[in-house]
């Protein structure tokens, strides 16, 4: 198998037709026409990523967030990205990178999310276009019982292994349509109030986003690398479906830039 065969159905499960324009997807470094000798996938292409590929003998790393994502003018090794895209070539990695293409599948990120809540019934929540209703951003699905506020930040706390939530006001609601976009979801709270969410899990809000919550419903951030943390497990369960003469692996690496105290 090439990095061109594993491409060509990675492109199946999330057609890079289907990524936003502002993004940069598919194959970002190396050969096509390579050998795939083993398949590392991780959340983010780090310099540790790269070096746990070579030490794992993978010469294909399959990431959710691409490495290069504004255009290259130089590379000489002067930050984080030239040197992995550096040492990528030099070791024969190949880099694939599927991002918002993924975002906008029905059973992507969000899905994902939708599953470890256990939600049911859940639906996109922003479609992409009216005649693809399917295809967009979100989702929204619905607890099978009912819950306080209270109880279900502690829940979502423990589904989602977060170690803390940033939350808009506290409406002492019972919370049963719940609202979830994986990343950055400022944008989609509009269209989760419409929706009539009683909550919208996402990240990355500013301060004064919490606002557009309106008393309507509770925004609650959960921060962006734990929003999307499963969405690697879904891209390895869905290589080892069709490939079994080399390894898929799930990268050991936590590659969340931020910390807590």
């Amino acid at each position: 198998m090439t990095v061109k065969d594993v491409s060509n159905y990675l492109e199946q499960l999330a057609p890079l037709s289907y990524a936003e324009d502002f993004d940069n997807v598919g194959l970002l470094v190396g050969d096509s026409n390579s050998k795939v000798t083993g398949i590392l996938v991780t959340l983010d292409t780090l310099e540790n990523v790269v070096d746990e590929a070579i030490a794992k003998k993978c010469n294909l790393i399959v990431s959710f967030h691409p490495i290069i994502f504004g255009g290259l003018k130089k590379i000489t090794g002067n930050n984080y990205v030239e040197r992995v895209v550096l040492k990528a070539i030099k070791y024969g990695i190949a880099i694939y990178s599927m991002h918002t293409a993924l975002d906008n599948m029905p059973n992507g990120v969000s899905a994902e999310i939708c599953k470890t809540l256990g939600l049911t019934n859940y639906k996109t929540l922003i479609p992409k276009n009216e005649n693809e209703p399917n295809i967009g951003m979100g989702m929204l699905g619905e607890l099978k019982k009912p819950m306080n506020e209270s109880d279900f930040l502690i829940y979502l706390k423990e589904k989602m292994n977060v170690s803390c939530i940033r939350h808009s006001h506290l409406l002492n609601k019972t919370i049963q349509k719940v609202a979830v976009l994986g990343g950055s979801g400022s944008f989609g709270i509009k269209n989760a109030i419409a929706h009539g969410a009683d909550v919208y899990i996402s990240a990355d809000f500013k301060y004064h986003e919490f606002y557009q919550a309106e008393n309507k419903l509770v925004i609650m951030d959960i921060g962006h690398y734990e929003s999307e943390q499963f969405t690697k497990n879904l891209i390895v369960r869905y290589l080892n479906k069709k490939f079994t003469t080399f390894a898929v692996i799930l990268s050991e690496e936590i590659t969340n830039p931020i910390n807590y105290f």
